[in-house]
């Protein structure tokens, strides 16, 4: 629960709304993006930066620099040039550190989502007749449900059999009791936990260090998929010690649709060749990349990870928003994360709907900036009379409107316009 300490003390009005706004030290960063429009030429309330984040206004910037270079200078883009191709990864993996809280040649970026779940199940999902079950998150997101399917039935073991999946004990909520309670009783079982960082769902953060260190008390590896989590809550990978973790970057990191995976691997695999994993030419060592060689030899860290060269396209566009997180820091953008979602859920128990309940942790030392609001008797007609008025958030059958004011370019004046509007819609 919040303790007094935590909570901001708000207000009720559009006047303290903007008077928030107005000391916002951030807000200046709301004109770096291209904000949607409603049809009345006003800003839309995008509030669903938990699916596709905002374009940076300086994405096409670097899109076109690559492109230039392309242009001119044809195959020799891969080597001249303060942006070469080869090396493109440096503009960016330092950045990307700083987010999820990794020591550089922890990461790499590489590949879709669901692409480097797979590749990282190959390494660290090696069961044995004793030890082969899973253990999922509660309610996981359809992609890593597949995954996980797929990738049990590969080793020749029956999904119902060998998947456990946590089960609300608190609400919509799988406490870290729960987690406790199904390892002490399958434990010597399990190969592998694979979490969501924080549930799409429910909005819930799961506590990623105590997972993980209860999961290597039993033996078990860990990952994390980080797609709600990246760029949206504090994340110290390094420290917190999973084996693995994987993240999109078109979300909280406003990459772009589709765009490319981040991919942690934590440092105490780093000088092992013998860990399983599927090869490509761009993993193997620098050193002897280009003598083409027989025999594959990974390169140290998180980049004997990687399969191909890196389509340098989709990482220009990446660059612009990393360097906006550099830019703000992202201490700074947690700390107004959470009065953005702490005002949120402030005015929507003002409202004292008997309909409208949130199912998303209170305590927002469980959150993110996403809040989940179950409607009781709603469907998508609601979501519609939000989009005919100017909100733009995320509708989840049967009944949940999941909403994300980011930081970076959401704003407390918005906060409150969509908390009254979502009054009158139902």
């Amino acid at each position: 629960m919040q303790t007094i300490k935590d909570r901001e003390i708000y207000k009720n009005s559009l006047a303290f709304a903007q008077i928030k706004d107005f000391e916002d030290p951030l807000k200046h960063f709301r004109s770096k993006f291209h904000i949607p429009k409603h049809t009345n030429g006003t800003d839309i309330i995008y509030f669903c930066g938990n699916s596709l984040g905002l374009q940076p206004t300086t994405y096409l910037k670097h899109v076109e620099e690559v492109m230039h270079s392309w242009k001119t200078k044809a195959v020799e883009g891969h080597f001249e040039g303060e942006n070469a191709w080869i090396p493109y990864l440096k503009h960016l993996v330092p950045h990307m550190a700083k987010v999820v809280g990794a020591l550089p040649h922890e990461i790499t970026i590489m590949n879709a989502l669901t692409v480097n779940l797979h590749l990282m199940m190959v390494s660290f999902y090696q069961p044995s007749s004793s030890r082969y079950k899973i253990l999922m998150d509660y309610s996981p997101f359809p992609s890593d449900r597949y995954t996980v399917q797929s990738q049990v039935k590969f080793h020749g073991y029956d999904p119902e059999e060998a998947i456990i999946e946590l089960s609300p004990d608190r609400g919509e909520i799988a406490t870290l009791e729960q987690v406790e309670k199904v390892l002490e009783e399958h434990g010597g079982e399990i190969a592998l936990i694979i979490i969501g960082g924080i549930n799409y769902y429910t909005g819930q953060l799961y506590d990623i260090a105590q997972i993980t260190k209860l999961g290597h008390q039993y033996g078990c590896k860990v990952g994390f998929d980080l797609a709600h989590a990246a760029g949206n809550v504090q994340l110290n990978l390094h420290e917190a010690g999973p084996d693995f973790a994987v993240w999109c970057t078109y979300k909280y990191l406003n990459a772009g649709p589709g765009n490319l995976s981040g991919c942690f691997i934590h440092d105490r695999h780093r000088m092992n060749p013998d860990l399983p994993r599927f090869a490509g030419w761009w993993g193997n060592k620098k050193e002897t990349r280009f003598l083409m060689e027989k025999h594959f030899t990974p390169d140290e860290g998180a980049e004997g990870w990687v399969l191909s060269n890196p389509p340098v396209l989709a990482l220009a566009g990446m660059r612009s928003s990393l360097e906006l997180f550099s830019e703000a820091g992202m201490e700074n953008l947690l700390a107004k994360s959470k009065k953005l979602t702490g005002f949120l859920e402030f005015l929507i128990q003002q409202l004292n709907h008997p309909k409208i309940k949130i199912i998303t942790p209170e305590n927002p030392h469980e959150r993110g900036c996403q809040l989940s609001l179950q409607v009781q008797d709603a469907d998508h007609s609601l979501f519609d009379r939000l989009r005919e008025n100017g909100v733009l958030g995320d509708w989840r059958e049967p009944d949940v409107i999941r909403v994300a004011p980011v930081p970076l370019y959401n704003t407390f004046e918005e906060v409150f316009r969509f908390a009254d509007i979502l009054q009158r819609c139902i």
